[in-house]
């Protein structure tokens, strides 16, 4: 995963964690709801990331497999 890429999900989940507070404390279902929304999808995010890596590095391991020394 790219460090970028990390970042702009933890920026988001924070975000979705402040929302969903400040939700809470105002009794704005919207807002908490929008919140838990953002963090939901930043996890999705990163599980997608760690898909992507772990079948690069798998791929990587395979060419090392048939490669001619």
């Amino acid at each position: 995963m790219g460090i970028d890429d990390k970042a702009n999900n933890e920026f988001e989940n924070a975000s979705g964690k402040m929302k969903e507070g400040f939700g809470k404390a105002t009794d704005n279902e919207d807002l908490e709801a929008e919140g838990k929304g953002e963090q939901l999808s930043a996890k999705a995010k990163n599980v997608g990331e760690s898909v992507k890596d772990f079948a690069q590095e798998a791929g990587e391991k395979i060419k090392g497999t048939f490669k001619k020394d």
